[in-house]
């Protein structure tokens, strides 16, 4: 049936637009400027944090890239002052294969030059033979590697701009100094490389100089000075600038009178640090450029608008009485999911009842595990030391059967450590902890795997600094990490016809304990820490050794490491943060 519309509806319908249109047009107008400028304010900040972030990133790489260059070329000295070809050299003054020797040397190492120098700084050997014959007796690198027992860092600057960075170190010998060996750093590299971005990067001293930059004009001035701002001369130009910036931040500094945002980091080396300057002209053509769409898009808005103005009622109807049978369609299929919805919550329940119950008997079957495992090692060496004890005593021999009781004695002590342990594995913190020698705990620990090493006939290979390592932990703990990696090492070398293991123990920056066997190596690294994991036969062990070890080592605030070596074999590094002279002393 035909609605019938009287003609005073007619007339307004077709007379000028109504005072309810010219309202609504005015919101839709109003609406468009608000979510414009909002739009600028939000993208503008957002654009602007996720330009700082980007920059914050690739600082974070090239500082790690910068500091990776220094600390590999810093032990290159140390074991170029050990080669024997070059204390014989300097020992007999024959220098004829030394050039050639460092030759050699240079490529592998990656460094800008290596230079031998004899004891009174006279070149005697160096990669770039036009150096051969120079004397180096006043250079700050010369003088002070002969005073300082360790490799010495320098930084000098070169005649034609830059600097130069060069480790040194002084080469003895059995007649005392026999000279210096110098590696000279290349870090211009870093600078060619960052050249090709369109950040500004520099690097400071300690003192605030710049000694790496992307501007050659701002090597040896203090930042301040590198950046200092040179305005616009004319009003039209800072009014044309100050239009460029209408969507720009506050700016962190300013370059040639261009804002610019400023990122910052340390490098963990002599205090050096490292900024990058990044310009707000991504995020400007991104924000304008989503506000032109947003703009596009009102003004289609507003066309669509009159457009749907003039239809008729009788479409409004329709589009109604569709929406209403689709709502009541909804309405059902809505209840049909509440019900389904309802049982599927019921049988939730009781799953999570059942999952509760499993979940206590895996951490259960865990703990036990965990139990069984590190009571094993301490209860397979008393076993041994019973045995060697019983026969001591047979022998007539009462003073070593005494001594293995006592070791004995200490294994039970260790045993109740354990379970004091295992039981505390709940609790976080560093409750208990005190100053530990690494090298005492591991004569305790080749004591307690003595006989397991000469009943495989194992040959240990022991390289130990002069100097204590302390490092602030819990002794058992350590220990129990050190015989962890020594049981794993053992029974690598089972199968092996000459078996031998490593063992180093260093200090820098860190502690490190490494452990290196000649067995078959490692298949997959990926799954090595984790609970269960083991290559050993059914009986032999369950797979919680490494992942207890390494939960412990991350406890104490280090690492554990596995890689498998170039010439074969596993190698596991443990890291600790060695304990410096203030804590020691506030101990």
């Amino acid at each position: 049936m035909t609605k019938l519309v009287p003609m005073t509806s007619l007339g307004r319908r077709t007379g000028p637009i109504g005072w309810k249109v010219r309202l609504a047009l005015l919101l839709l107008l109003g609406l468009a400027a608000i979510t414009v400028w909002l739009t600028n304010h939000l993208l503008t900040e957002r654009f602007t944090e996720t330009t700082r972030n980007r920059a914050e990133l690739r600082l974070a790489l090239y500082s790690g890239n910068l500091l990776s260059e220094l600390r590999r070329n810093a032990i290159v000295p140390q074991l170029l002052a050990r080669d024997p070809a070059l204390i014989n050299a300097l020992s007999s003054s024959d220098y004829s294969q030394s050039t050639q020797r460092l030759i050699g040397f240079v490529d592998e190492i990656g460094a800008a030059s290596l230079t031998l120098l004899d004891r009174d700084g006279r070149t005697v050997a160096a990669t770039d033979r036009n150096q051969l014959g120079a004397t180096h007796r006043s250079e700050p690198y010369f003088v002070e590697a002969l005073r300082a027992s360790g490799t010495v860092f320098t930084t000098l600057p070169r005649e034609a701009g830059g600097y130069r960075f060069m480790y040194s170190r002084r080469v003895e010998g059995q007649g005392g100094v026999l000279g210096v060996i110098v590696v000279e750093v290349d870090l211009a590299k870093f600078e060619r490389a960052w050249a090709g971005i369109s950040d500004a990067v520099l690097v400071t001293d300690s003192e605030g100089s710049i000694i790496l930059s992307t501007e050659p004009r701002w090597r040896g001035l203090t930042e301040d000075a590198a950046l200092e701002r040179e305005p616009p001369d004319s009003a039209i130009e800072r009014a044309i600038q100050a239009t460029a910036d209408w969507t720009a931040l506050p700016a962190d500094a300013y370059l040639g009178g261009q804002a610019v945002m400023r990122t910052e980091t340390r490098l963990p080396f002599r205090g050096w640090r490292m900024a990058s300057f990044t310009t707000y002209a991504s995020v400007r053509e991104r924000v304008n450029a989503v506000l032109a769409l947003e703009i596009m898009g009102f003004a289609i808005l507003l066309a669509l608008s009159f457009y749907f103005l003039s239809r008729k009622t009788a479409l409004r109807m329709a589009l109604f009485q569709r929406e209403s049978a689709e709502l009541r369609a909804l309405n059902q299929r809505l209840q049909r999911e509440i019900a389904e919805r309802e049982r599927v919550q019921e049988t939730l329940a009781v799953a999570e009842q059942t999952l509760a119950q499993s979940s206590k008997l895996a951490a259960l079957g865990e703990m036990s595990a965990a139990v069984s495992h590190e009571l094993n090692q301490p209860l397979a060496a008393m076993k041994t030391y019973l045995a060697g004890a019983r026969l001591l005593l047979r022998r007539n021999r009462p003073d070593e059967a005494v001594a293995a009781f006592h070791r004995i004695d200490d294994l039970i002590e260790r045993m109740g450590a354990i379970t004091r342990q295992l039981k505390s594995y709940a609790r976080k913190g560093d409750q208990g902890l005190a100053p530990v020698d690494l090298g005492e705990a591991l004569a305790s620990v080749l004591s307690m795997m003595e006989p397991h090493l000469r009943q495989g006939n194992i040959r240990i290979n022991r390289v130990l600094p002069r100097q204590p390592v302390i490092v602030m932990g819990d002794r058992v703990r350590i220990e129990q990490v050190m015989v962890n990696l020594m049981r794993n090492a053992i029974d690598a070398t089972r199968g092996e016809a000459a078996p031998e293991i490593d063992i180093i123990l260093a200090s820098g920056e860190t502690a490190v304990f490494t452990v290196r066997d000649n067995g078959p190596g490692i298949e997959d690294l990926d799954a090595l820490f984790e609970p269960f994991y083991t290559t050993k036969q059914p009986g032999e062990g369950v797979g919680l050794g490494l992942a207890i070890s390494s939960g412990i080592v991350a406890d104490l605030g280090g690492r554990l490491t596995a890689r498998n070596a170039e010439a074969g074999g596993a190698v596991f590094e443990m890291q600790l943060p060695v304990l410096t002279e203030e804590p020691r002393a506030a101990e």
